[in-house]
């Protein structure tokens, strides 16, 4: 079993609320920009190569008082699944890593994953040390199980995966988020900035 791409991203989006985002390059953060249009509140991180998550645990260091969100595929996911002893580590309450997997690498016409039916991404990271590991494989899974995920807590880092279906169709072939790495930079920060009374930047506006 497998939620559809579109419907996976249309519900988180409808349960986002002040949580920071990050996504990482390819279809999560493509398809986050269609279904959100938000341009401040989410950092599109291109050219991610697995280190979405990573970024997102630095700002949610500094701002321990955010809940963050971070998006990852599979197929970044393989390239560098050490990630998660970082995340272990620091085991930051406020940051949950949401695992979009669809057993394919997405960016490169779906092509499959080796292994991409035995591949078990919970019990890697619970391989780890990770204790809040969450799977779902319906909506109806995502739905029951969704306030555990996403209330803040005590008890550290939070592991998501979500099993996906392979986009197809027109959704292949979204547009990326139309703003450059400079001005992306500073639209997520000036939010920071506005929402929290961090400061990000040597010059205030």
């Amino acid at each position: 079993m497998a939620i559809p791409f579109r419907t996976c991203f249309e519900y988180l989006a409808d349960r986002w609320t002040d949580e920071l985002v990050v996504t990482s390059a390819g279809n999560t953060g493509q398809m986050w920009w269609d279904v959100t249009k938000n341009a401040e509140q989410v950092f599109y991180l291109d050219a991610s190569m697995s280190l979405s998550t990573l970024f997102a645990s630095g700002i949610a260091m500094g701002i321990p008082e955010r809940q963050v969100w971070a998006f990852m595929g599979d197929g970044a996911f393989c390239m560098n699944p050490g990630m998660l002893m970082v995340e272990r580590d620091l085991n930051l309450p406020n940051l949950t890593h949401f695992l979009v997997s669809n057993r394919v690498y997405g960016a490169t016409s779906n092509a499959p994953l080796p292994n991409q039916v035995e591949n078990d991404y919970g019990a890697v990271a619970r391989s780890m040390g990770l204790s809040r590991v969450f799977t779902f494989t319906s909506l109806d899974e995502l739905d029951s199980g969704f306030d555990a995920v996403s209330r803040p807590n005590k008890d550290g880092h939070t592991f998501v995966v979500l099993e996906v279906e392979p986009i197809t169709g027109p959704d292949a072939k979204l547009e990326v988020m139309p703003i450059d790495g400079p001005e992306m930079k500073f639209r997520f920060g000036r939010y920071v900035e506005r929402t929290t009374g961090k400061k990000i930047f040597s010059d205030q506006i």
